[in-house]
């Protein structure tokens, strides 16, 4: 039950807390500029964050393809998939904090941050059974 009630917080944060800070964010820069500038930065992020998840997913891809003709597990490239797929959703959801999610999730750099996060808490769920 307490973990039904984790899932829970998570989602109604998804969809209700973000959009709404999404929505306040962008208000403030289509009042401060103009909605049309508003509406470039909507566009342009999206584009370029397409094309740059379709070169880093490009990348992975091959990653995966070296290591497995190598009869190697592409662990490490599973994950970063999953996290340009993940930053990929996020640069063509409108927002500003969507945006920059998505492009740290996308620069490896800083996916490389979001890995260790990720290994950490898998392992958690590993060690207390909740996987």
């Amino acid at each position: 039950m307490e973990k039904r009630k984790s899932i829970f917080g998570y989602i109604l944060i998804l969809f209700t807390v973000i959009p709404l800070v999404e929505l306040y964010l962008l208000l403030q820069i289509a009042e401060r500029t103009s909605a049309m500038i508003t509406f470039v930065i909507i566009l342009v992020t999206g584009i370029v964050g397409a094309f740059f998840a379709k070169i880093q997913g490009r990348l992975v891809i091959q990653k995966i393809r070296i290591s497995l003709q190598q009869a190697i597990m592409p662990k490490e490239e599973l994950v970063d998939g999953l996290c340009v797929l993940i930053g990929g959703a996020f640069l063509l959801t409108p927002g500003i904090l969507t945006d920059i999610a998505g492009f740290t999730l996308l620069i490896p750099v800083t996916r490389n941050l979001y890995k260790k996060i990720l290994k950490h808490k898998f392992e958690q769920m590993i060690q207390t059974g909740g996987y």
